[in-house]
């Protein structure tokens, strides 16, 4: 009881006479006091007035409705979040919720479940389904009276089942699960959204969530989806190699472009030389020109430098020579008078050696040992008494009986080979 309340009470108690005992029990006041049974009796009614207007307020929460019917005139009037007063036994109160509501059908979640749903091969499938929605604000007044007291089960759960069956058998199981889910969802919407709105409701959107395929279907799938990867893969692979070779193609054709216009450039390049080389071979030709000119100039001036210094030499030999005859003509004169004079000479010698021997014979001998060696020493010897050969007695050749005579000649060569010996 909250703390109003107890005054509340307290003062009723007060006004009947009415006091609280130590050990809890009620006692009336024996004594009566001196007061107004007028006023006490008017007390007594304000408080119990008060009593029953505290006692028949209430409150209602933030994001709630109150629907209040008055059931003598059936007249309703909604409250939101504040307080109200609601008189028990005359008033009729209906809560409702505006926060958003969920439906989550989990039966049909699974495709070995309670009630799965069915595609169009008749096969079973299970869906992730929510449902979100809200009680329409507008409207809350007009629908309180049709609304019952459970509308997630009395109301959402008939409506989506009729949709979302009916639904799921126009598609089969491939579409449900990859390619029309979108398609599914907008279709369950924009028939649900009409049904919940005729009752008060408005349906804030449709989740599809994980779809349980049965296990042959996923198994046969899952090879399906291999072999499609697989072809998807070859196809891609395709288209690479198919952009690789354009590519390649392209990288070519840009390649033989560049050589063109490498070759057009080096082409250009020598026109341009051949061009400025004619031009300048316009300036070169005649300075070729000259330097053959000067060339073969300078070439006639050599030959008759040659031909001048030729001649000069031949004048020069032609003098060398005649003074060289000169000079030997009379050197041979001069070695004729030499020999003339050396002939008489050894003429006028040899008449006087003659002489000479003719008077003394021995200095034949001594001329004779001159004549055969510088090595071989002069010995004067007298004459041998036979009157032989000097050198027979030098040698100790003793002959008893006479010997050829030999000449001079002949015993030199004997005393020389002697003494070399």
């Amino acid at each position: 009881m909250s703390e109003k309340l107890k005054q509340i009470v307290q003062s009723i108690r007060t006004a009947l006479g009415v006091r609280d005992q130590r050990e809890g029990e009620l006692e009336v006041e024996t004594t009566p006091r001196r007061s107004n049974p007028q006023l006490r009796y008017g007390l007594i009614a304000a408080a119990v007035l008060v009593g029953g207007i505290y006692l028949s307020v209430d409150s209602v929460a933030p994001g709630e409705v109150v629907v209040r019917t008055n059931q003598l005139t059936g007249s309703s009037s909604e409250f939101r979040a504040g307080s109200m007063l609601a008189i028990p036994g005359l008033h009729q109160l209906r809560r409702f919720s505006l926060r958003e509501q969920l439906y989550h059908p989990t039966q049909s979640s699974k495709a070995n479940g309670d009630a799965p749903f069915q595609s169009v091969e008749g096969l079973s499938v299970g869906v992730d389904l929510t449902v979100h929605y809200a009680l329409d604000p507008a409207r809350v007044l007009s629908s309180a009276r049709k609304l019952p007291d459970d509308i997630g089960g009395q109301v959402v759960q008939p409506a989506v089942q009729g949709v979302i069956y009916k639904t799921f058998t126009r598609y089969t199981v491939r579409e449900i699960f990859s390619t029309k889910r979108g398609e599914i969802q907008q279709t369950i919407e924009s028939e649900l959204r009409p049904k919940l709105a005729g009752s008060g409701l408005v349906l804030l959107n449709v989740q599809i969530g994980k779809v349980d395929l049965p296990a042959d279907y996923r198994a046969g799938l899952e090879k399906m989806l291999a072999e499609e990867l697989a072809s998807e893969q070859m196809r891609y692979t395709l288209e690479l190699k198919d952009k690789q070779v354009k590519q390649t193609a392209l990288e070519a054709e840009a390649e033989k472009v560049k050589r063109e216009k490498a070759a057009e450039a080096a082409g250009n390049e020598q026109i341009i030389a051949a061009k400025a080389q004619e031009e300048a071979m316009k300036h070169v030709l005649p300075f070729k020109q000259k330097q053959i000119e000067q060339r073969q100039l300078e070439a006639e001036a050599d030959k008759v430098s040659r031909i001048k210094t030729a001649e000069g030499s031949a004048q020069a030999r032609v003098i060398e020579a005649g003074g060289e005859a000169d000079s030997r003509r009379k050197l041979a004169d001069a070695e004729v008078y030499r020999q003339q004079q050396l002939a008489k000479a050894s003429s006028d010698q040899m008449a006087v050696d003659g002489a000479l021997l003719s008077k003394h014979p021995l200095l034949i001998q001594k001329a004779m040992a001159d004549k055969l060696s510088d090595k071989i020493s002069v010995i004067i010897a007298p004459t041998p008494k036979d009157g032989g050969f000097i050198g027979a007695a030098l040698l100790g050749a003793q002959q008893k009986n006479a010997a050829p005579q030999v000449d001079a000649g002949n015993n030199a060569q004997t005393e020389q080979q002697a003494e070399e010996q």
